[in-house]
């Protein structure tokens, strides 16, 4: 994963790219622009800030690619799971076990997760994301 900065030039991947929640403001192309930055790949965007995220198909949202919601899942009501262009219901198995770490969720197509959770974090709502990138 790849972050690219003003006029296209590539930087160094960070962990985090930013230390808050900002709204994503397009997507596509294998990627997201947000907070005047873009990422190529998948993103979590958490209480903590919005991060890379390794998942790149519906088969690859597991408890373990999620793993750090589960650390911040104290400090958020309710995970957008945007599966990509298409719903894809997360597994039985995810859905029961992020129940049992208290995480509410919902899964949607990525673009209507996006549009939702920035509808959400206008509201100041304790919402999170967890988006694949669509081409």
């Amino acid at each position: 994963m790849k972050l690219f900065g003003p006029r296209g030039r590539s930087l160094e991947r960070r962990e985090q790219h930013l230390p808050e929640q900002v709204p994503v403001d397009a997507y596509g192309n294998g990627g997201f622009r947000f907070g005047g930055m873009s990422h190529r790949g998948s993103i979590l965007i958490l209480p903590s800030g919005v991060h890379g995220w390794s998942a790149v198909t519906p088969a690859d949202i597991t408890l373990d690619s999620l793993a750090q919601v589960m650390e911040e899942a104290a400090d958020l009501d309710m995970l957008l799971v945007g599966t990509g262009r298409d719903l894809v219901p997360v597994a039985h198995s995810l859905a029961e076990a992020l129940s049992e770490h208290g995480v509410k969720h919902e899964a949607m197509s990525t673009g209507a997760a996006i549009r939702l959770f920035n509808v959400m974090l206008g509201e100041r709502r304790r919402f999170a994301a967890a988006l694949l990138a669509v081409d």
